[in-house]
C-alpha cells in the first residue's frame, strides 16, 4: 500500500505543479481566459491514461499464465526505463521546468491560428507523459500484490496529490520541492529495482530468459517471501529469498547505474526569457 500510495503521491504532485505553474503564468499575464483549454488538456490526458491502465489491465486478465506471466514482465522493464528516465529527468531539470513550460506556453499562444488547439495539445502532452509512466509502474505494482491493498494506497495518494496541488497553488502550503522530489526519487529508484528483479524472473518463468540462473544464496528459511516481514519487503522492494545470479545480477546493476545518474551533477541550461504579448482569436 505504501509505495503505490507514494508513486502517485510524487507523480500527481508533479502532474499538478506542472498546471500549477502554467495556471499561474496565464493568470499573472492577464490570460485567465486560456484556463478551459488547459483544463480539457488535463482531462484528455487523465482519461487517456485510464483507458490504456483499463485496457491493459484488461489484456494481462485474457491471457493463459505464462503469456501473463510475459505480459508481466514486459510491463515492469517498461514501468523501469519510464520512471527511471523521469526521475532523474525531473532531478536534472527541475531548476528550469518553469522556464520551459513559460516559454513552451508564449509559443503555444504566439501564432494567430489554432490558439486553442496548440494549449490544449501543450498541456495535453505534459500531464499525459506524468500519467502513463504512473499507469506502467502502477501496473507493474499491482500486478506483483495482492488484496485491494495496492489499488487504495494509490487512491489516497492521488487525492493527497490533489489537496497539495490545491494547496501550494493557493500558498496555503509551502513544501520544499527540491528535496521533495530528490528523496522520493530515491525510493522511487530502488522500487525500480526491484521491480526489474521480478521482470527478470517472470522473464525466466514465460520460458523468454534461462539464462544465469543458478541461485545465489537461500534465506527461505529464516526470511520467507510470504512471512509477514518478508511479504512487505517484497511488496515494497521487490525481495526474493532464492535470488537467482540474474535477479540479483539485474538489481545490483540497476541500482549502481541509476543511482550514479542521480547523483551525477547536472548541466543547466540559461531559462530562455519568454514574452508575454500574444494575438488572441
Amino acid at each position: 500500500m505504501l509505495v503505490p500510495l507514494l508513486i502517485m503521491l510524487r507523480e500527481g504532485i508533479e502532474a499538478a505543479l506542472i498546471v500549477g505553474i502554467i495556471a499561474s503564468y496565464l493568470k499573472q499575464t492577464g490570460r485567465g481566459q486560456w484556463m478551459p483549454a488547459v483544463w480539457l488538456g488535463v482531462f484528455l490526458a487523465a482519461a487517456v491514461a485510464l483507458l490504456v491502465g483499463g485496457g491493459l489491465e484488461w489484456m494481462a486478465a485474457e491471457f493463459p499464465q505464462k503469456q501473463q506471466e510475459l505480459f508481466e514482465g514486459v510491463i515492469g522493464l517498461l514501468a523501469v526505463v519510464m520512471l527511471s528516465f523521469m526521475v532523474i529527468w525531473m532531478r536534472k531539470m527541475a531548476r528550469s521546468l518553469k522556464a520551459e513550460l513559460q516559454g513552451s506556453l508564449d509559443h503555444a499562444l504566439a501564432g494567430s491560428h489554432h490558439q486553442t488547439l496548440a494549449l490544449v495539445a501543450m498541456v495535453f502532452f505534459a500531464v499525459a507523459r506524468e500519467g502513463l509512466e504512473t499507469v506502467f509502474f502502477l501496473l507493474a505494482i499491482f500486478q506483483q500484490s495482492e488484496g485491494y491493498g495496492a489499488p487504495l494506497g494509490a487512491l489516497i495518494g492521488l487525492l493527497g496529490a490533489i489537496a497539495v496541488g490545491v494547496a501550494l497553488y493557493r500558498g496555503s502550503l509551502k513544501l520544499n520541492l527540491s528535496q521533495f522530489f530528490r528523496w522520493t526519487g530515491l525510493f522511487i529508484l530502488v522500487v525500480a529495482a526491484g521491480i526489474l528483479a521480478n521482470s527478470v524472473r517472470a522473464l525466466h518463468e514465460a520460458g523468454v530468459w534461462n539464462t544465469l540462473q543458478a541461485v545465489v544464496f537461500d534465506v527461505s528459511e529464516t526470511l520467507p517471501m510470504d512471512g509477514p516481514v518478508g511479504s512487505v519487503l517484497a511488496g515494497m522492494f521487490g525481495y526474493q529469498d532464492a535470488p537467482t545470479v540474474s535477479v540479483l545480477g539485474a538489481w545490483a546493476l540497476y541500482l549502481v547505474v541509476a543511482l550514479t545518474l542521480f547523483f551525477m551533477p547536472g548541466t543547466h541550461k540559461k531559462p530562455v526569457p519568454s514574452t508575454s504579448t500574444v494575438t488572441q482569436h
